[in-house]
């Protein structure tokens, strides 16, 4: 018998947010996300994951409301998460610390996160350990952790740039500039 490929049938919330999170590359494209990268070329060589995949991927948070398209610079097109995908963020915090917690890389953790507004390390449940408060996504700086290996010369665009310190949610590269188009 056949896995079916959804969860129909089932009425509790983790099965319908399995719905739209739950197939492999989802959550590391919503992390990316988080992480400031925007364009689909960025996606498909950091993740290394097939281009129809990524397609489709992207169309399903799309349609869910858990990322949008906008328009940058010129013709290009990118995605950022909205409302609905920020509200992922304690998820995704949560996954990532139970990984480096029973599956770690090296010798700690790959990414550390910092409260912007103090310099302190956050801790596994969000909260800042200088201050004691629960830090905003908004408010949070990645930076490279112990476990992280340093980008190497072939690395792409995406795992260089986290090999510096980053503030999530805003774009990890720069954009494109814009051309104007002057009529002679």
């Amino acid at each position: 018998m056949t896995l079916p490929r959804d969860y129909s049938g089932q009425s509790c919330a983790l099965s319908r947010s399995m719905e739209i999170v739950g197939e492999r590359w989802t959550l590391l494209i919503v992390r990316d996300a988080f992480h400031g990268v925007r364009r689909f070329g960025e996606f498909a060589a950091h993740l290394s994951v097939p281009r129809a995949v990524l397609t489709d991927r992207l169309a399903t948070l799309t349609g869910a409301g858990v990322l949008e398209r906008r328009s940058d610079t010129g013709r290009r097109e990118g995605y950022a998460l909205t409302a609905k995908g920020v509200a992922l963020w304690p998820a995704v915090r949560a996954l990532s610390a139970w990984g480096d917690r029973f599956y770690p890389a090296g010798s700690g953790p790959r990414r550390v996160y910092v409260h912007v507004a103090d310099g302190a390390a956050v801790d596994e449940g969000g909260r800042c350990t200088g201050c004691g408060g629960l830090v905003p996504v908004a408010d949070l700086l990645v930076t490279p952790g112990p476990g992280a290996a340093p980008a190497g010369p072939d690395a792409d665009p995406v795992t260089a740039a986290l090999a510096r310190p980053h503030r999530l949610l805003t774009p990890l590269l720069p954009q494109p500039a814009h051309r104007e188009v002057v009529e002679r």
